[in-house]
Parts: C-alpha cells; structure tokens; sequence
C-alpha cells in the first residue's frame, strides 16, 4: 500500500483512521480526509510504537498499526513461515523473558528462539511441549508472570554479561556499517578508519533495512552503526520497546551522541525505537539520523572521525560503568 500523508483522501484514509481508533487514537476528524488530526493521531501512535514520529504512514507504520490489533490470547501462536507478527507476542516475549526463558529479543516476531523458549516453558511446566501457546500454556503463563513483574528479561541480562566479560579491545572485533547510499562518503569514511584500527568492517549500502539486518545477522557482527540522512537535526536510536531495551546498543547510541555534541555543541536527541534495522539486528545497533543536509556536507570528515571514535570507545566499553 502506498504511503499516506496529510491532504490524501480515500478508502485508504479511512481504513487508517478505523486502525488508529482501534489501537486507542482517535481522528476526530472526517472520514477517508488526511487532516490535521489524523496526522497528530499517527504522529503520537508512531512516537508510542518506538517508530520515527513523521506523520506519514508508511510500510513500517501500516505493519505497526495490524500488530496493535493483537492482544495476547485472540489467537494460537506457534512458527512457522512467513513468522507471525503482533503485539500479542511482544507480550508473550517478555513474559517468558522474565521467567528466565530466552526468547532473544523481544520484537514482536514468533521466530525459532520464541518457539525455543515456549517448548522449554512447557517442558519445566509440566504441559504437552508443542511449542505451540494455545489456552492451557497461556493459563499458565499468565498465573506465572504475576510473580515476575518489573524484572528484567533474561535476554537483557545476558547481553549485559556477554558485553562485560568481551575483551575491551578493536581488534578483531566484527562492526557492520550501514547505509542506504545516501552519506556514502561518511558511511564508507567510517569503514575505512575503523579497518586501519584493526576491526573487521562489513559495509552495506542498500535501502532494504531487513536484507541489512539479516545480512548482519548472518555475518555474525558484535555491532552494528547505521548512517542516513535528515532533514531535522542530528538524532541516534537504538532498540527499544516496552519493557524491553539493548543495553549494548544504549551505550553506543550514548557514545555517538558524546562524540557528535562534541563536534557540534549542540544537545542532540538519543532515543529508544523499534524501526526494523533496530529490531531485527541481533546485535548492540544504533541509527544515526545526520541532518540538515548543509551541516552534514560542510562537517562530513569530521562527523566520519566522530563516529569512528564512537565506536571505538563503545569497544573498550560496550556497557556502563
């Protein structure tokens, strides 16, 4: 479907209306008119879902606003492929996650280590082990996380561990930057000095973020620093969602914006999102946002030499403290 923004009209308008009523944000405004109010309406669901806050309903937002209609319970959940998607599982993740079961990261994506972590939920149980979460494994479940309430999941206690216990060293370590070619000459500036530093640099250029993270994820990266433009000023994010966030990826998002204030003395915006090159990375990542354009142009070798110290001050200190 293609994007919506403000002074559409049609079925589609009014399809993303019903939507945004549904998951609680009303338009108040006439129907299948993008105004004004349908526009704060969807700046506000994107800004709640962790999604870039620019009024325009895209792919990242419509597949946002179908998993808003999932609510632990409307449905069997079990893997298969395509994945199933929704908020339904964002909420089964993090039950499990602070139970003590693995399920990676709490996305929202019923993948082989949410399936994982369900069989082992029902095998410690004692229920059938299907790996499917149908009444008698959500009854259970339910009883079970009231006793887990406000702790971390074990996913986040694990990545802090992993990061602690790494050596605090560049060398050797495996960072992939990202870019979707439109500041190649930062993004490939990066890449270059992190290699002189010893590191062992995967560079991808491509507008498709998911074949970014599978990339990554396949390639087996201990970080992952994405590069784009803006046409707002300068913000860095990493991955986080409701009760749920990447310690590694915080702290990296913490030394790009250090390293970036630095340069341009300014209080720049550090923000925990759920965009898919963010969610789907199995990694500490961050997305750096550059912007306005004649800032970044005028400043780009200066913003490349940011960055690369960024990361590798995160190398020597992926965690705080």
């Amino acid at each position: 479907m293609a994007s919506l923004r403000l002074g559409d009209t049609g079925e589609a308008v009014f399809d993303l209306q019903q939507r945004l009523a549904l998951a609680g944000y009303e338009t108040a405004e006439d129907h299948y008119f993008f105004g004004p109010a349908t526009e704060a309406a969807l700046k506000k669901f994107q800004a709640d879902r962790g999604l870039i806050a620019d009024g325009i309903c895209g792919p990242y937002s419509w597949a946002a606003l179908v998993e808003a209609d999932y609510q632990l319970g409307d449905r069997l959940l079990y893997y298969h492929l395509p994945m199933m998607h929704g908020d339904d599982i964002s909420d089964l993740q993090q039950r499990l996650g602070k139970l003590g079961f693995d399920v990676g990261w709490v996305d929202g994506i019923f993948g082989f280590d949410t399936q994982k972590a369900v069989q082992q939920f029902q095998h410690n149980v004692g229920i059938p082990v299907d790996g499917v979460v149908g009444r008698i494994t959500l009854h259970t479940l339910h009883r079970l996380s009231k006793q887990s309430a406000g702790e971390l999941t074990i996913t986040e206690v694990r990545e802090h561990e992993r990061l602690r216990q790494q050596p605090c060293l560049v060398e050797g370590r495996k960072i992939v930057v990202g870019n979707i070619g439109d500041l190649p000459v930062i993004a490939n500036a990066v890449a270059r000095q992190l290699r002189r530093s010893g590191a062992k640099v995967l560079s991808l250029e491509s507008s498709n973020l998911s074949y970014q993270a599978h990339t990554s994820n396949n390639w087996g990266g201990d970080a992952y620093i994405g590069i784009t433009s803006t046409t707002r000023r300068l913000d860095v994010s990493y991955f986080a969602t409701s009760g749920f966030k990447s310690t590694g990826g915080q702290a990296l998002a913490d030394q790009c914006v250090n390293a970036l204030q630095s340069l341009f003395r300014e209080t720049l915006i550090i923000t925990g999102l759920k965009i898919p090159i963010l969610r789907e990375t199995r990694m500490p990542a961050v997305w750096c946002r550059l912007g306005p354009g004649a800032k970044v142009v005028t400043h780009a070798p200066e913003i490349a030499e940011a960055l690369t110290s960024a990361v590798m001050n995160w190398c020597f200190q992926p965690v705080p403290g």
